[in-house]
């Protein structure tokens, strides 16, 4: 049966995604964020209660081409049992998602995947996101030291209201990115900036509130992430230290490699080299990224998706 949860499914949904998902614990906490997730999360049940398959519809605020806040749904936790694959059942579930998102006022859909396939035939449509990768460069005095205007320590706890003012001010007209509300920073971003991630804060020697934040994870066998960055305007040299401050920690941690997932910008490609060697640099997309229209005309949700500086931050996966 295909039906939207109910509160008693609980333990079936947590269930299905620990098959699924052994090691994202955090879906059940993300998924109750959402006071209205029941008419929102699409099922396949067993009359035993059993359930086959699951598509979850998140509301959530993103920024336009021109910063303008806009109610999009993005799709996340899908997950279908082994024995249970091949029948079509996201593909119905995905329908009755696109249902409740156009009549809820979505301007459009937004999903993260490495299985593009099984959401084309739904009208989901990949776009590519820019990416540089590259080798780390070797140790020496200027990219341990960066420009010594700032210093650069772990992030802790009692951080948390100015790094949220300052990641608030550094996405305020930025192109889909999240509105972020308390819930976000009190549970979405610890779900997906973990205890494996890097929180690097920089802060002017001569005092003052940080100018600037960056979030990195170690991946694979060799190589470190950045996942987001936040500066002051103002300050645009600060990149240069937060990234000397990572090469300096992904060395000491064994990474040769570093995979750059901010969009480029003036500041970033002068700090570059702090974490790139030269002559390494591998310009490339992430493939991951798909987006149907639904009360938006496409052309204006592709000029979101091409913006210059548009960036869907990983800490806002749904």
């Amino acid at each position: 049966m295909i039906r939207t949860a109910r509160p008693g499914d609980g333990a079936a949904l947590h269930a299905l995604w620990a098959v699924c998902f052994p090691t994202a614990r955090h879906l059940p906490a993300l998924h109750a964020l959402d006071p209205g997730r029941h008419h929102r999360t699409f099922v396949a049940a067993r009359t035993d209660g059993t359930l086959d398959a699951v598509v979850v519809y998140v509301p959530r605020t993103l920024r336009d081409a021109t910063g303008t806040a806009q109610r999009v749904g993005g799709i996340g936790s899908v997950a279908t049992r082994p024995e249970a694959r091949g029948r079509g059942l996201v593909g119905e579930l995905l329908a009755r998602a696109v249902d409740t998102m156009t009549k809820e006022g979505c301007a459009w859909s937004l999903l993260f995947t490495g299985t593009p396939g099984v959401y084309r035939g739904s009208g989901w449509r990949e776009f590519h996101r820019p990416r540089t990768e590259g080798a780390l460069p070797a140790r020496n005095g200027r990219n341990r030291e960066g420009t010594g205007r700032y210093r650069v320590r772990s992030a802790l706890p009692a951080d948390a209201p100015a790094v949220i003012r300052l990641q608030s001010a550094h996405n305020a007209a930025r192109p889909l990115s999240a509105v972020r509300d308390a819930d976000d920073w009190r549970v979405r971003v610890p779900a997906w900036y973990g205890p494996d991630c890097w929180s690097l804060l920089a802060e002017r020697r001569r005092g003052g509130p940080p100018s600037g934040w960056l979030v990195a994870r170690p991946a694979g066998q060799d190589r470190v992430d950045v996942l987001e960055t936040a500066r002051e305007p103002a300050e645009p040299d600060v990149l240069t230290d937060l990234y000397a401050e990572l090469a300096l920690r992904a060395r000491t941690a064994g990474r040769t490699r570093v995979r750059l997932f901010p969009p480029p910008c003036a500041a970033s490609r002068r700090a570059a080299p702090l974490l790139i060697a030269a002559g390494t640099a591998v310009e490339a997309v992430d493939p991951t990224g798909m987006a149907r229209p639904l009360t938006q005309a496409p052309d204006r949700v592709g000029r979101t998706l091409t913006a210059p500086g548009a960036v869907h931050w990983y800490g806002d996966s749904f």
